[in-house]
């Protein structure tokens, strides 16, 4: 018997008979379980820890696009810290992304290098010669 807090756990070891075989996946690795495209509800984050590495980009491309339209100006894009590969493909999106302002690794509290943080113009400003000058 093993003692974890109060919580209290008999392990039994398992005989040769008993061993689980895994279960098949009922997916192939490039199939897509949805007939239609999934619709994520859309706020000022996201996190792709839970997107597939080959739709990420699109999916951030979608994100921009679709909190551009609903009129936000700052986001956090939670990419991870990893070996950086989906930070640089966030940062390569952003810095071809005509409305960002700006982006930024978040402060440790918001992610620290797992996140970033970008500023984007409102819709008003995009095409607006006079939208840097001081009267």
């Amino acid at each position: 018997m093993m003692l974890f807090g109060w919580l209290r756990t008999i392990l039994l070891p398992k005989s040769s008979a008993q061993v689980d075989e895994p279960e098949p996946s009922p997916l192939g690795a490039d199939e897509d379980p949805f007939d239609e495209p999934v619709m994520i509800g859309t706020g000022d984050t996201i996190d792709l820890h839970t997107i597939p590495p080959s739709q990420s980009r699109q999916v951030v491309e979608e994100f921009l696009l679709e909190a551009h339209h609903r009129g936000y100006r700052y986001l956090r894009i939670v990419h991870g810290k990893g070996i950086g590969v989906q930070r640089r493909m966030v940062r390569e999106v952003l810095a071809r992304t005509p409305f960002v302002i700006s982006f930024e690794d978040a402060p440790p509290a918001a992610g620290g290098l797992g996140a970033t943080l970008v500023v984007i113009a409102g819709q008003e400003s995009i095409g607006d010669s006079n939208c840097c000058q001081v009267e």
